[in-house]
């Protein structure tokens, strides 16, 4: 019996082993491979590729203020690895597994394939490669179904998937290309047709061809049977809509989505909501009905996860029905309620800022454009268009606190002794009422904290705006008491890395709020006049110095509300309150005569004609006098125009008088500030500046030119030789001596050996005569305000050259002994951009 099942045994396993050979076509071998890949093999792999691509979508966030992309995933394009070097391990085990699948279970004999699960393999491997980002090889996996296996009821789906990777290598056409030759030709099922599609409507968003785009995400959700795609492709078709301008058709397809409710995503159904809301004609529209909609949404508790978009929608509302109180309100809600949406963040700051800007509140402006630029990507368009305002503004801030912190001082300094200590006593008592409260506060919250009550439930809050004690960063009293038992463990001690060390410690205390903590109230200086009357200064120098200061501030305020905000009122407050203070000469009749152009915008005759008076009675041999008696006065043939002054100063530019340039620039941009003629010296001057002093300050100087004076020619031809010019001359690379045909022989001077350059030049130019080389002229040209060169061009090679060179050197007719180098016209232009002649030296000496 024993013997017997041994030899059973044994026959079986022959028998498996057989059923094991992949190159033998028999009913148990195909069966036994295809079970094996099936159900072992690529179940596994299945399984693993499963929980990859949710460890990847976990972590998508949809972009709601773009078109969504059709899959809600994103895939970055990965580097060149080595086979099985994945981003992620669940997609390297399920490309192990299709491998394996493939190698052990092949049955590919004569020309064709007997395993009917190997096709499935290579989907899986190449749907594994395209979530890990390796798209070439993922490509590679499709094409080979296709080519081998033409019969595979996964053909159609590795149509698409070709598409897929094709799309994400940016290659669209060529993926419209085949899907539509799949539509043309195949016989399709339901989610092929919609997959297809899908895929088609992502080539044309891509394309920027909405139109098509549209008419393939109709056909996607209508075949698709997913109910969380088709949600997705629904609201998608409504986004299109709405880029199309079609706002009524874009309000039916959120309608659609709206009507899906559990069946879809609740973020695209709330998205949907809020996208008929930017929707809305506020003219026409039953605003009842919407604000009670918005009520309804805010009120839902399973929103509350979207509370900071539906708070942002709030905004929008009252922003429109011109309630900017409330509106603001709500935008610094949805700024609480943030959750992770940057863009989202981005909007309500930016729109807090233009809010406070429409106000004239240029200085809150900032502060919100600021924060806006933390939440935008870097050189981003957006980015950069935010930045420009922000940079706009910086003048106005810049003044605005010159102005106010030296008006309040210079008060101080006109009150008597006695009103000096009223004010500081009243100011004094305020602040320490303030910090006896706190105080109080901090010894309650410390003793809830020893009774262990603060962290009871009622006593952290959930945010700023609910009842009771406040969460703990929200209430400063209880982060004075935190920054007090930081103290007392850990001493004073910098905000900067490894701050634990004990070397770190430090008894330097900078900050008021610290030496309020360490310091009794009673015994503190922070809450004594005195300390504050001993800082007002008493010298004239000082006091003349602050009001000089103040006055220009008050002036530049003037020019700048009038020239870059056209903010006349605000303009005219600035010059006139600049006229009370009695300031310096160069500033009176300036000040006037901006006064006189700002109430004829106004269209307050009086006001103009009473400055246009002053000017013309007590001002009369002045520029400005002059333009008021004749405006015709400015012609450029009058040698006091500016006009002429600005021809002249431009023939000395061209003549390489570069120092001296700037400098005049410098002074009519001065004498004629509040003239049109000012942007015109702003781009002479930068120009010079960037032949003079080289790529980087000229770029600098240009881009001050474009911020300041956008709106003038001048300022839009700065920023298109920045935007445009300057990408295409910031190559300082040197161009390989090989690619050249144009040399030029330098020899290199100071300006103090102006004469001996000169002298050179007029050898060089004999040689050439003697010579007969008629295709050579010679110059001496501005390197930088130490050196010039003398530039002996149109040599063909650098042999050439240096031969030309060496020849003058040792011909007894000439003996030019100067020290010389050669360089191609191209790198020529390089060093005189970038001043690196330094740099090419030492390059030419190395080769």
């Amino acid at each position: 019996m024993k013997g017997t099942y041994k030899i059973t045994l044994f026959i079986l396993a022959v028998v498996f082993l057989a059923a094991c050979s992949r190159k033998k076509n028999t009913f148990l071998n195909r069966n036994v491979h295809a079970v094996t890949t099936e159900f072992n093999t690529l179940y596994n792999g299945d399984m693993a590729f499963t929980d990859g691509k949710e460890q990847l979508a976990y972590g998508f966030r949809d972009n709601f203020w773009e078109i969504l992309p059709v899959e809600r995933i994103n895939i970055e394009e990965a580097e060149a690895k080595a086979p099985g070097a994945s981003k992620n391990a669940e997609f390297n085990r399920a490309e192990e597994k299709a491998a394996k699948a493939i190698q052990k279970h092949s049955m590919y004999i004569d020309g064709k394939e007997y395993n009917p699960q190997i096709d499935e393999a290579y989907m899986l491997l190449g749907k594994a490669r395209y979530y890990d980002g390796r798209f070439i090889p993922a490509l590679d996996a499709f094409n080979f179904i296709l080519d081998r296996y033409p019969t595979s009821n996964n053909i159609n789906l590795a149509k698409v998937w070709k598409a897929k990777t094709n799309i994400r290598l940016k290659n669209e056409e060529f993926a419209i290309e085949n899907l539509k030759k799949m539509f043309e030709t195949a016989d399709l099922e339901e989610e092929e047709i919609a997959d297809g599609a899908a895929m088609m409507t992502q080539a044309f968003i891509n394309l920027d061809s909405l139109q098509p785009a549209l008419d393939y995400i109709k056909i996607a959700a209508e075949n698709v049977k997913d109910k969380e795609l088709k949600g997705r492709y629904t609201f998608i078709k409504g986004q299109i809509y709405n880029r199309l301008g079609e706002k009524d058709s874009a309000n039916i397809a959120f309608d659609e989505v709206i009507a899906m409710n559990r069946k879809t995503s609740r973020a695209y159904m709330i998205s949907a909501y809020l996208e008929k809301g930017k929707n809305f004609d506020y003219e026409k529209g039953d605003r009842i009905a919407f604000l009670e909609l918005l009520q309804d949404l805010e009120k839902n508790r399973e929103n509350r996860p979207f509370l900071d978009r539906i708070y942002n929608q709030f905004g929008d509302y009252y922003l429109n029905s011109d309630s900017t109180e409330t509106a603001i309100k709500y935008y610094n809600k949805s700024i609480k309620a943030f959750k992770q949406d940057k863009v989202l963040q981005s909007v309500n700051y930016q729109t807090l800022a233009e809010i406070n800007f429409d106000n004239a509140e240029y200085k809150n402006a900032g502060a919100y454009y600021d924060s806006t630029l933390t939440f935008l990507e870097e050189n981003s368009r957006q980015w950069r268009r935010v930045s420009k305002k922000r940079e706009n503004l910086e003048d106005v801030i810049k003044y605005e606190d010159i102005a106010t912190t030296n008006d309040s001082i210079l008060k101080l300094t006109k009150m008597s002794e006695a009103e000096q200590l009223a004010f500081f006593t009243d100011y004094t008592s305020k602040l320490k009422e303030q910090a006896v409260k706190d105080s109080l506060e901090a010894i309650k919250i410390e003793q809830k904290i020893a009774n262990k009550e603060f962290y009871e439930k009622g006593n952290v809050a959930s945010g700023p705006n609910k009842g009771g004690s406040t969460f703990y960063f929200y209430n400063t009293s209880t982060v004075a008491y935190g920054k007090g038992e930081f103290r007392k463990i850990w001493g004073d001690r910098k905000l900067e890395d490894n701050w634990r060390l004990s070397s770190k410690q430090t008894s330097l205390i900078n900050n008021d709020d610290e030496v309020v903590a360490a310091t009794p109230i009673a015994e503190n200086e922070l809450y004594k006049p005195e300390t504050y009357i001993s800082r007002i200064p008493t010298d004239k120098k000082a006091i003349d110095s602050l009001a000089k200061d103040r006055n220009f501030a008050y002036y530049q305020l003037g020019l700048i509300y009038k020239e870059k905000f056209k903010e006349y009122n605000l303009a005219a407050n600035r010059l006139e309150k600049l006229l009370n203070y009695n300031p310096e000469e160069r500033l009176v009749v300036p000040a006037k005569y901006n006064l006189v152009k700002i109430y004829e915008v106004l269209e307050n005759p009086s006001e103009s004609d009473k400055y246009r008076n002053d000017i013309l009675t007590n001002h009369a041999e002045t520029r400005y006098a002059e333009i008021l008696r004749n405006p015709n006065s400015q012609l450029p043939t009058d040698e006091s125009s500016p006009e002429f002054k600005y021809k002249e100063l431009y023939k000395e530019f061209e003549a390489a008088k570069y120092a001296e340039v700037i400098q005049k620039c410098n002074d009519y941009m001065m004498v004629y500030n509040g003239n049109d003629i000012v942007p015109k010296f702003e781009l002479l001057k930068a120009t010079a500046i960037g032949r003079q002093q080289g790529f980087e300050a000229y770029k600098k100087a240009l881009n001050f030119v474009s911020l300041n004076y956008p709106s003038t020619e001048e300022g839009k031809q700065a920023q298109q030789i920045y935007s445009n010019v300057l990408p295409m001359i910031a190559i300082k690379d040197f161009v390989p001596d090989e690619e050249s045909e144009n040399w030029k022989l330098v020899y290199k001077f100071t300006n103090e050996e102006v004469e001996a350059a000169q002298k050179l030049k007029e050898q060089l130019d004999k040689a050439i005569s003697d010579y007969y080389y008629t295709d050579m002229v010679t110059s001496i040209d501005y390197f930088d305000p130490k050196n010039k060169l003398v530039i002996v061009h149109g040599l063909k090679t650098k042999l050439g050259a240096r031969g030309f060179g060496e020849v003058l050197k040792e011909s007894k007719n000439y003996k030019i002994k100067y020290p010389f180098f050669e360089i191609s016209s191209p790198n020529y232009k390089i060093i005189q951009i970038h001043k690196n002649l330094d740099e090419y030296l030492q390059k030419d000496v190395a080769e």
